[in-house]
């Protein structure tokens, strides 16, 4: 099958192995992945060998690349133990966390082991996939004002609204309130068919779809009929005190600064806001300056506010994505 997990290796000279054994057979079969598409990964991300012996794998290859598999590999059978399933989405993260320096694997790993900044949901448990999404979720539990700036696939909007609809459902919260600038990126509003809902919905869809991966439809279609959840335009949001409400302003690099301050305004008692975009994705008129760079330059420094940023190591998407943002940004000459 061409998969090296199921050969053994050539094994150089000053090769070492390290043995670990998973008692759970059953387990062991989805971390491995079908066909071993798991250990296949996990060897070609990190240079080592892995051999299957019964309910024993030996890692191969040098100590470093052994020790950073070993961490991995118990992360991944940690999650399994805890009854959670493991696709090829969550070996890509376990990676990824394990990545940037052989000597702090362990402490990587430990925020992927379960219970660590896992947001519940009605329909299934959310968690942070990346060093720069778990200090972003931890941002949103502890700062009234959050700001997630990075390029699309990174998680800003969907953690955001994971965690809005736990404090929803947990009482930290009386209802949530998602808004977007309804800018053209090519269309024009006005050639859209229907009334102004329906002309402003498909503005609005990620966000529904966000809410559609939390909520069961029946309890999702009771909330928004009961104002527990309102989906609007930030033209709307003028006049508006936002009280006892988690406040989610989404492609907040198409506000322009006098919206943006607007939008920042209509905190109140009890509430919280997050604000997420893209600063690559600006769809303004020319000349309009982004209300989100604005933000970030006046409000960097105010106390309360915190300020993540993400890069395309963080996308969560198809890896493919990751390294189309990469290239775009060596084109422009904005990398790094």
């Amino acid at each position: 099958m061409g998969i090296s997990a199921l050969t053994s290796p050539k094994r150089p000279e000053d090769a070492v192995e390290t043995v670990l054994e998973f008692p759970d057979n059953r387990l062991l079969i989805d971390l491995c992945g079908e066909y071993d598409r798991h250990l296949a990964k996990i060897e070609q991300q990190m240079g080592v060998h892995i051999l299957r012996r019964g309910n024993r794998l030996a890692l191969v290859g040098d100590k470093p690349s052994r020790d950073q598999a070993e961490a991995v590999l118990n992360g991944l059978y940690a999650r399994l133990e805890a009854g959670r399933g493991l696709t090829s989405g969550d070996v890509d993260s376990a990676l990824r966390m394990s990545a940037p320096v052989f000597g702090d694997t362990v402490e990587q790993m430990e925020m992927f082991q379960p219970g660590k900044y896992e947001i519940r949901t009605r329909k299934k448990p959310v968690e942070p996939r990346t060093e720069a999404q778990k200090a972003y979720v931890a941002n949103l539990f502890d700062h009234e004002m959050a700001f997630g700036i990075g390029p699309a696939g990174t998680g800003k909007t969907y953690l955001a609204v994971a965690v809005g609809v736990t404090m929803l459902l947990s009482g930290g919260v009386e209802k949530i309130i998602l808004s977007r600038p309804a800018v053209e990126a090519g269309e024009r509003l006005g050639f859209l068919p229907g009334d102004m809902k329906e002309k402003v919905d498909p503005y609005m869809q990620p966000l529904y779809d966000a809410l559609n991966d939390f909520l069961p439809q029946k309890q999702l279609a009771k909330l928004m009929e009961d104002k527990k959840i309102e989906i609007a335009p930030l033209a709307f949001m003028r006049g508006r005190t936002l009280s006892n409400a988690f406040v989610v302003l989404d492609e907040a690099q198409n506000a322009t600064t006098m919206q943006m301050k607007m939008f920042l305004t209509r905190l109140g008692e009890g509430s919280r806001m997050v604000i997420t975009g893209d600063r690559t994705q600006i769809d303004l008129p020319r000349g309009t300056t982004s209300g989100l760079w604005d933000a970030e330059r006046i409000l960097k420094e105010v106390r309360g506010i915190s300020f993540n940023y993400f890069t395309s190591k963080d996308v969560v998407r198809h890896p493919l994505v990751g390294r189309i943002i990469e290239a775009y940004e060596a084109a422009d000459g904005t990398a790094g």
